[in-house]
């Protein structure tokens, strides 16, 4: 059963809301060191965490990282954005591939770089953050990339988990972040989710559903298509024509 007790871990997107709280919380049980990655590294107050220069869209970064971290037994596969305009019609071509590289390629190549430092490790585990939008499309080009995520991390545990490595996705909506400042409705508290998702590594589960609402669009998806976008029904048609 993994465990971070001892634990070396390296979060990506550090600075962020939810990458804090999973750099405290790691050695709140018990880890030995923290890399606190992002782009442009943060001071921190504890000389257990080391801080990390690392561009999850930059090969050159990815390697320094695992050069620079060849003791890291749980990566967190936290970084990510959401831009403001996701529509897949509107959105550019350059911003589509913008997002699969920050939201899909880069924490599928970082698990890839990192997997034979994980694989000789005792108990190693690799989390990939996902959301509610990896099942539902009202993120556009967001959601396809998360959805090539979890399709990915499904894989990522298929592969590595004989190899002995324990590979946990996150599902959630909204959290109290930046990120989710220009959203409406009930968002977790980022601590409530690292919680979770630490909790569901140390039992070994697969899987964490962050709130209720992924937990209904999760029901939700062996319905058929029009149950989970009700909008659907209707749509297109013309309330005048008349079948004959």
């Amino acid at each position: 059963m993994p465990s971070l007790d001892g634990a070396v871990v390296l979060v990506t997107g550090a600075n962020g809301g939810i990458g804090t709280h999973f750099v405290h919380q790691a050695l709140a049980r018990g880890a030995a060191k923290v890399y606190a990655t992002a782009r442009t590294p943060r001071t921190w107050d504890d000389e257990r965490i080391v801080p990390l220069t690392l561009d999850v869209t930059d090969p050159a970064s990815v390697a320094a990282a695992v050069d620079a971290a060849p003791d890291v037994t749980a990566l967190i596969n936290n970084a990510g954005a959401n831009p403001p305009s996701t529509s897949l019609l509107d959105v550019t071509e350059a911003g589509i591939r913008a997002n699969m590289e920050i939201n899909f390629f880069g924490p599928v190549l970082l698990a890839r770089a990192f997997a034979p430092v994980l694989v000789a490790a005792p108990r190693a585990v690799l989390v990939d953050v996902l959301s509610v939008a990896s099942w539902y499309g009202f993120g556009g080009v967001y959601s396809a990339a998360k959805a090539a995520l979890w399709s990915a991390t499904s894989s990522l545990r298929l592969e590595l988990a004989p190899r002995g490595v324990h590979v946990t996705g996150v599902h959630m909506g909204y959290v109290e972040t930046r990120m989710a400042a220009h959203a409406d409705g009930p968002k977790m508290a980022p601590a409530d989710l690292v919680t979770k998702v630490y909790d569901a590594v140390e039992a070994d589960e697969y899987e964490v559903i962050g709130d209720d609402l992924t937990a209904q669009v999760k029901a939700a998806l062996s319905a058929p298509v029009e149950a989970l976008y009700p909008e659907l029904r209707g749509a297109g048609k013309d309330p005048a024509a008349v079948e004959e």
